[in-house]
């Protein structure tokens, strides 16, 4: 499925298949044994797959699948590729500083102007946290881009894994 939206920075799948979900959940469970390129780790019908830590960088990506019943011989996997819950973590507490320091500045510009004092300082701070917001979306986009070759291989090993338990979408 292509995405139409070229600004997402964690890209997301759906599609449906012919197979139970149990059937799914225990044929990518059988391959954390099967191989070693990717660490493939599942919680109730979620499974996590990311690279091993000596094959990871800093904007290493994992795919999350959430695997859900459809009906008795359908599922439908929905499928998210993200950074490290950390890495993500980190850039949402960023954008929060710096929205709290946007809105801030821009109140004491506005204080200051209604007082008569001067509001360089406050206006100029209020333009540094929007250059600030460009900066961490761009930086969030080079990591997105550093990232990709990877994501490929994770959805490739995802596809594989289906095709070796005969898994086809519909």
């Amino acid at each position: 499925m292509a995405l139409s939206n070229e600004i997402v920075l964690r890209p997301r799948f759906k599609f449906d298949v012919e197979a139970t979900n149990e059937k799914l959940l225990i044929g990518f469970e059988n391959q954390k044994t099967k191989q070693s390129d990717f660490v493939v780790t599942r919680l109730d019908d979620h499974v996590f797959i990311r690279f091993p830590k000596q094959d990871q960088h800093y904007w290493s990506p994992q795919l999350h699948l959430e695997i859900n019943e459809k009906d008795k011989t359908h599922a439908t996997i929905y499928g998210l590729f993200g950074p490290n819950p950390t890495i993500w973590t980190m850039f949402m507490f960023l954008h929060f500083v710096v929205a709290g320091l946007f809105i801030a500045s821009g109140i004491w510009a506005y204080t200051n102007i209604n007082l008569g004092e001067s509001y360089a300082i406050p206006l100029f701070l209020t333009l540094v946290m929007v250059v600030v917001w460009f900066a961490l979306y761009f930086i969030g986009r080079m990591g997105k881009a550093k990232g990709k070759p990877d994501m490929y291989k994770l959805h490739a090993f995802m596809r594989d894994t289906l095709r070796s338990e005969g898994i086809h979408s519909v």
